[in-house]
């Protein structure tokens, strides 16, 4: 079943890490939430069938007022079809989840957690200019399973200069502690144009050491696979039976539609893309016009996706799905480059399926851009 993601710019504070597009003024929330609205009519017509999952992005999704929400959740339910057992996802930050804002949110159909904790240590959030402080992060996991919330995520991120492998230790010991059935973890990255940058640039920060994020990568598979969790993405560990419906349909190819702005869509064949600037988006709206560039995918561009995305999943390529939906070429020319890592453990060929080794992982993004077909 195909999806919606809806994406939220706005949040309290800007991270210095981060380089989604997001604004921290709230002025025209309500002008948004309007345009958010139209475009979940506009696009209608774009899933036939029934919605298997919507997720709230940001920004900050539980920024916004319940009010807000409710009128987003009554457009969708207006426009298309949901499925009874649709995961619905909101990304929070642990600040905003207070008792009266679970209360709240315990109204509408949201049945999943996205919780930004990133940290249990002061220092770090500080570092990383988040919102909330450690012991909010653990309160707001608790308050959440207390109003019955039970199908939760965390976000944590690694790999930064402040974060010593005993302190990474306890941030993974304590997520597996809080009995979360979904964690996710990320490997700092310097984006351009953040204050992360400018600050490493201007010597003001020391520059993330990938030695570091490598070895704390490591750490995080043993812990979570030994304490049963299923390492199913490349940056994604649940208990099984505890996938994440929205993003693995993402890795999987299924279709869905972006809402809001610098959203994306996918439905098989063309990409839809939303500017990432607020005034340029609701101006469209309001002259009920559909904001979105379309980049219609070529063959070769569809089998790198695919490539790229599936060698991160515990599923791995399908070479069966690449002769019947790609052709003998592509098939010929893939086993071809599968030769390149014979004298290397990176991969695992399980019948008509390559997936990577653990020490594969590690080289993820290098070993899909060797198995792209760049054709001239």
């Amino acid at each position: 079943m195909s999806g919606i993601y809806i994406h939220i710019p706005f949040c309290k504070k800007a991270c210095h890490y981060c380089d989604f597009h997001f604004s921290t003024s709230l002025k025209y929330a309500d002008e948004m939430v309007e345009a958010i609205c139209k475009e979940i009519k506009m696009k209608k017509n774009r899933i036939p069938g029934q919605v298997g999952s919507i997720y709230f992005g940001g920004g900050t999704p539980s920024i916004l007022s319940q009010a807000a929400l409710q009128k987003i959740f009554d457009t969708i339910t207006q426009n298309y079809q949901i499925d009874s057992n649709a995961e619905i996802t909101m990304e929070a930050n642990p600040d905003d989840l207070t008792a009266q804002k679970l209360k709240e949110l315990k109204q509408l159909p949201v049945n999943r957690f996205s919780v930004g904790i990133q940290s249990f240590f002061d220092e770090d959030l500080t570092w990383m200019n988040r919102a909330h402080h450690a012991s909010e992060g653990e309160n707001a996991i608790k308050r959440s399973q207390d109003a019955g919330f039970e199908n939760l995520t965390l976000d944590l991120i690694y790999g930064y200069p402040l974060l010593t492998d005993t302190k990474w230790l306890s941030n993974i010991d304590k997520a597996i502690e809080l009995n979360v059935p979904h964690i996710s973890a990320y490997a700092l990255t310097v984006e351009p144009r953040t204050a992360l940058a400018h600050a490493i640039k201007t010597k003001k920060q020391i520059p993330v050491n990938d030695h570091q994020s490598a070895e704390q990568f490591v750490i995080l598979m043993n812990k979570l696979t030994a304490s049963g969790f299923d390492h199913y993405e490349i940056s994604n560990f649940a208990k099984p039976n505890c996938y994440a419906i929205h993003n693995t349909n993402y890795w999987r190819g299924i279709n869905y539609i972006g809402i809001g702005p610098s959203a994306h869509g996918f439905d098989g064949q063309n990409r839809y893309m939303n500017p990432a600037n607020n005034a340029m988006y609701i101006d469209a709206l309001e002259r009920n016009k559909l904001p979105e560039v379309i980049e219609t995918l070529s063959i070769e561009d569809r089998f790198n996706e695919y490539m790229m995305t599936s060698l991160r999943t515990m599923w791995g390529i399908d070479l069966k799905k690449i002769a019947n939906d790609f052709g003998k070429d592509f098939f010929e020319e893939t086993i071809q480059n599968l030769r390149g890592f014979e004298d290397k453990d990176w991969l695992i060929l399980e019948k008509d399926t390559i997936k990577l080794s653990q020490n594969g992982k590690l080289f993820a993004d290098h070993i899909a851009a060797e198995l792209f077909i760049i054709k001239e």
